[in-house]
């Protein structure tokens, strides 16, 4: 992408607004789309040598989901298909190049052909990586999938390799062992078609048509078509006009954008000092496309960011790359959480980041264009498309923009950059995490009583922390933090306290909710806390006088909460947002 202007875009002001016309840039980003050189497919013969490898993502130990596999083995039996290799194993919390390593090691057990499963929920798109790699390596592979799964296995192989033998099931957790039988012999010829059909045949069975971008974005960064023009006529510089051609594409997340020029893109880019195509976070989404800094940068210009913005989106999509954030998975989970944007430093007040009144709601630019940026990144870039290729069932406003800031001199304890840095260095706190949740108290005069309350909220039996332990944070209005200071707690001793006392006893969450993961430490432990530690909860003071608290709940499945200091690419740490903008 090119930083100065390309001739050929002509960019020039609008007389009425003033504001930059020209072509425009496209959110998507790139999308080296590969075409899957599909594995030679083998004979019944070779099926039945053997071994075929039967790969169990742990999903089939899901209600009766078990008799998936069971029931294909027995109708290869009947067919003289009997030697094979079971391997069951968990994608969750690997990354792109992790699969490709699992995929590597499948493959020194030479299976002649592999049977994959289950793609239902949000192992999919990692379980489509590992069946691709699979492929690659030379092993005819087909894999099942379930909804609402299907669609996103699909998007992830249309965008990632163009073509995969794919076998659909209709899954439902009370679906009995019977039912599954059946539609699993419904599906047989279909398996052993994405199996042994001819070289000439199979492409076409693997091919995938998607409902999105048919057409790559174009390599020079631009969409295309006349120039000052939308597709329909309309001038480039009408933001509703930019905003429903986006729409139709499915860019976007609905509300109104800021076409985003090549002079805006410029601008935005004048306090990023990284080139543009300096890669953020690797094969990330559906997509499976790098995130570049151009592309937070263009998606910025979307979302309506200042220019100064820019170090602060930077740094979060760093942190989110880490691997503890677990990005592949979290950008398109069911779970209905957002990226919880929480700011911590002299750079928010500098930003205007808000954490006083209000903060959680409208009227904060900085908070709303930050947070609406981050996810526009997921939509546009990684194609997580909500109802397409995002498995969120409801979502939540969380999913719009999840930003605040602490301020300075609400909180009678150390803020965040203060406990984990040298009280000079912002950092940015990111947390895949549910919406606030309220928390009403006006009525506690003590420090025991308004515990009891806040203990109390910290977990339900339909939230993810009663069957994955996991971070927590918990914002206390400046009241209730008095409160509690006023008694003798700081942050140690209410954390504490919350680990020892917000738990679930090991009946109440016993075949329900979703599989846990817990440490092995648990094994046996009743009740089960929702933390693993004391320090898995963070303790914030922000929001206005009064007794409406609110504590905000993690997604946790193999994701973590992730710190990162916002510093210049040397290291240094700015005095000012000013120090990193170019010359």
């Amino acid at each position: 992408m090119p930083q100065h202007m390309n001739k050929k875009s002509g960019c020039k002001k609008d007389e009425l607004t003033g504001s930059p016309s020209g072509p425009l840039l496209d959110p998507r980003g790139r999308q080296l789309r590969g075409q899957l050189k599909l594995a030679a497919r083998v004979t019944m013969d070779h099926l039945r040598t053997g071994p075929v490898l039967f790969f169990d993502n742990t999903k089939l130990s899901y209600g009766n989901y078990a008799a998936v596999f069971s029931r294909i083995k027995d109708v290869f039996r009947k067919n003289g298909i009997d030697s094979y290799i079971d391997h069951c194993e968990t994608v969750r919390g690997k990354s792109t190049g992790e699969l490709r390593d699992l995929g590597e090691r499948l493959a020194e057990k030479e299976p002649v052909a592999a049977i994959v499963a289950l793609g239902d929920m949000g192992v999919a798109p990692a379980t489509t990586i590992l069946t691709i790699a699979l492929e690659e390596l030379g092993i005819p592979s087909v894999f099942i999938t379930a909804p609402p799964g299907t669609a996103l296995a699909k998007a992830t192989a249309f965008y990632r390799a163009g073509r995969l033998c794919l076998c659909n099931i209709d899954l439902h957790q009370y679906s009995t062992a019977e039912d599954i039988r059946d539609q699993v012999d419904e599906l047989i010829p279909a398996i052993m078609e994405a199996l042994t059909l001819h070289p000439q045949r199979i492409d076409e069975r693997a091919s995938l048509e998607f409902a999105l971008d048919t057409e790559a974005p174009a390599e020079d960064g631009f969409l295309s078509f006349a120039p000052g023009k939308l597709a329909d006529g309309m001038d480039i510089a009408d933001a509703q006009a930019v905003t429903d051609f986006f729409n139709k594409m499915r860019i976007g997340d609905g509300l109104p954008v800021i076409p985003p020029t090549e002079e805006r893109y410029r601008r935005m880019m004048a306090y990023c000092q990284y080139r543009p195509d300096e890669v953020i976070a690797v094969e990330i989404g559906p997509s499976g496309q790098d995130i570049r800094a151009r592309d937070i940068a263009v998606n910025a210009v979307l979302a309506g960011c200042q220019p100064q913005h820019m170090p602060i989106l930077l740094t979060v999509f760093r942190a989110m790359a880490e691997p503890a954030y677990n990005l592949l998975q979290s950008v398109s989970t069911a779970h209905p959480g957002g990226d919880m944007v929480l700011v911590s430093g002299p750079l928010a007040t500098e930003l205007g980041i808000a954490g006083g009144p209000g903060c959680f709601g409208p009227g904060f630019p900085a908070n709303a264009c930050i947070g609406r940026a981050v996810k526009l990144v997921q939509i546009n870039v990684c194609r997580a498309v909500p109802g397409i290729s995002d498995l969120a069932g409801l979502s939540s406003p969380a999913e719009f923009s999840f930003c605040f800031a602490e301020e300075p001199g609400l909180s009678p304890w150390p803020l965040i950059h203060e406990e984990r840095g040298d009280g000079k260095t912002t950092v940015v706190y990111v947390l895949k995490a549910e919406s606030p949740h309220d928390i009403v108290d006006l009525l506690s005069q003590s420090a025991d009583d308004l515990m009891v309350t806040l203990v109390d909220s910290c977990t339900t039996l339909g939230s993810n922390n009663a069957f994955i332990p996991g971070p927590l944070v918990l914002v206390l209005t400046p009241d209730h933090a008095s409160i509690l200071a006023h008694d003798g707690w700081d942050k140690r001793k209410i954390r504490e306290y919350l680990h020892n006392h917000v738990h679930h006893s090991a009946t109440r969450v016993e075949n329900r909710g979703i599989v846990p993961v817990r440490p092995a430490s648990f094994a046996g432990a009743d009740p089960i806390p929702v933390t693993r530690s004391a320090e898995d909860i963070e303790i914030v003071v922000a929001g206005a006088r009064g007794g409406h608290s609110a504590v905000i709940l993690p997604w946790a499945l193999h994701s973590e909460a992730v710190v990162r200091p916002v510093v210049l690419p040397d290291g240094r740490v700015p005095g000012s947002i000013e120090e990193f903008r170019n010359p």
